[in-house]
């Protein structure tokens, strides 16, 4: 059965300019990013890690290059690059919500441990904001809203993983603070087609926009030199 589109009509439209509107790259850390560290090296002491191949082999084919190729192209344009990580800012992870907790735990995912670094193909240049998050969005534990609206920006272009947890929690919170929201389908990714589908059909439906990462260069290169909107509070 074919999904209904009449609620589609009514989803916010709005334009990528580089003069406000920043690339947010989430959670793309060696703890569940990476096949030989934190998650994939739990799996693989398992006997897991096979379970794990449509994860592992989509970060490593498309969000990770994908990334990668947004943050160039939007530094080349001028636009900002923003990282969110997540895990525990305390050594005994007494910091971390209950549900996550014992997620982080497993994989060694706290600040300082070298789970928690961003993989080294898309690693923040020198100037670049880096915020650390508890929870599974980024404007409930990082103050990321502030440092948005201090920069003028209006809308954000997000990549990264999971999907359906901290890509789209941050997403969704984003959009109901008002911002612009671009959710890049070959940028993000999850555990199976399934679940990053059925985000992406949810994401489309009153929250913001799903596009592409030629589609993201290609808008953000045509509004090069636009006059950015004006950011609400």
């Amino acid at each position: 059965m074919s999904q209904p589109t009449y609620i589609d009509d009514f989803t916010r439209q709005f334009a990528l300019r580089p003069a406000d509107t920043a690339l947010v790259i989430v959670d793309l850390q060696y703890a569940s990013g990476s096949r030989r560290h934190g998650l994939g090296k739990l799996l693989a002491a398992q006997g897991k890690l096979a379970d794990a191949e449509y994860r592992f082999a989509r970060i490593e084919n498309l969000v990770v290059p994908n990334s990668r190729r947004l943050a160039e192209a939007f530094r080349a344009l001028g636009a900002r690059v923003v990282y969110v990580t997540y895990g525990a800012h305390l050594p005994d992870f007494s910091d971390a919500p209950i549900h996550l907790k014992d997620w982080m735990k497993a994989i060694d995912n706290r600040v300082g441990a070298p789970e928690h670094e961003i993989v080294d193909e898309v690693r923040p240049q020198p100037g670049e904001l880096v915020l650390n998050k508890t929870t599974m969005g980024a404007f409930g534990s990082t103050g990321i809203e502030a440092h948005l609206r201090g920069m003028g920006i209006a809308n954000i272009v997000v990549t990264g993983v999971s999907t359906n947890n901290c890509v789209g929690m941050t997403a969704m919170e984003a959009c109901d603070r008002q911002f612009g929201v671009v959710v890049v389908s070959d940028a993000t990714g999850t555990c199976s087609d399934e679940m990053q589908e059925a985000t992406l059909k949810t994401f489309r439906r009153l929250w913001g926009r799903v596009l592409s990462t030629d589609e993201v260069v290609a808008e953000m290169m045509s509004n090069a030199g636009s006059r950015p909107t004006a950011v609400t509070s």
